[in-house]
């Protein structure tokens, strides 16, 4: 008797472990690229991390089940990426917000937070213009600090010159130095060599289209924004918060000091608090606000 009640307890429990633990599902794009994401966990807001440039959802595994606790979260490997698909021919800034809509379509997704990573970035400020509806918010971890930036072709052009003759040592010696503890820490040498085994074509093709788009898209793409937009970066270089609020007027900036870019996988509990500060910060905004009598 005792067995099969505990039987049927279990039984009972395993629908919501199973919504609880969704694990990993694939959509299809618009251009027939399949598209790989987690989803994990349960609770409100929806939290949707997107990786940057030549990495992929392994790069939140410090962020993933922490925030699973009290969110459902969604990691997504964009196209060229990860386990998603390398049957695109030009890798986007747009399209890769199309990967992230997608996901939210199928999901059906409502009220979501979009974090996004170095070019992640840029995918979010695309994936909220192409769906408003479904986002309530924006995190930007390691960009937009300078959003006047402005890249020439030929400027481009000399800054992927040694990329092309030689992706993966090019990589390996610009990734490595992006690290606070300097180039031969451990995790600067994994993350390194992580990114420099990337696909060449991909990785050249969302370079290119990057630093396009940070160099010239930024400020005309984000006057654009119905949501709000905050950020998370390090100290160096310094943010323009002043030139983001005055596009972005609620626009809040935290600062991580003595990290280096890769600020999640570098100090991922300090990461998480910050980011629940800013989680706690972006609920604020939709509380009805106090008028002085």
């Amino acid at each position: 008797m005792k067995m099969g009640l505990t039987i049927a307890m279990l039984l009972a429990m395993l629908p919501a472990a199973s919504a609880a633990l969704a694990g990993d599902g694939y959509v299809v794009t618009a251009d027939s690229v399949r598209i790989h994401y987690t989803d994990q966990g349960a609770g409100e807001p929806t939290l949707v991390f997107v990786h940057g440039w030549s990495c992929d959802v392994s790069y939140w595994d410090a962020q993933v089940p922490v925030f699973a606790k009290t969110h459902r979260v969604i990691a997504i490997d964009l196209a060229g990426h990860g386990a998603s698909g390398t049957n695109r021919v030009t890798y986007t800034m747009d399209l890769f917000g199309e990967d992230v809509v997608t996901v939210l379509q199928a999901l059906d997704l409502k009220d979501v937070i979009l974090v996004g990573h170095s070019m992640g970035g840029a995918v979010i400020v695309e994936a909220a213009l192409q769906a408003p509806e479904r986002i309530a918010g924006l995190v930007g971890v390691e960009n937009f600090q300078n959003i006047n930036l402005a890249l020439s072709e030929s400027v481009i052009a000399n800054f992927m010159a040694p990329y092309r003759a030689d992706f993966r040592n090019s990589v390996e010696e610009w990734v490595s130095g992006m690290f606070a503890g300097g180039p031969g820490t451990e995790l600067a040498r994994a993350v390194s060599a992580d990114m420099a085994s990337a696909p060449e074509d991909v990785g050249l093709g969302s370079m290119l289209e990057m630093m396009s788009w940070y160099g010239s898209e930024p400020i005309k793409r984000m006057r654009k924004l119905t949501v709000p937009l905050m950020s998370i970066n390090a100290d160096i270089p310094a943010t323009d918060v002043e030139a983001l609020k005055s596009i972005i007027p609620d626009y809040q900036l935290r600062v991580m000091e003595k990290h280096g870019h890769f600020l999640m996988r570098e100090d991922p509990e300090g990461f998480n608090k910050v980011l629940e500060e800013t989680l706690v910060a972006m609920a604020d905004l939709k509380k009805p606000k106090k008028h002085a009598k």
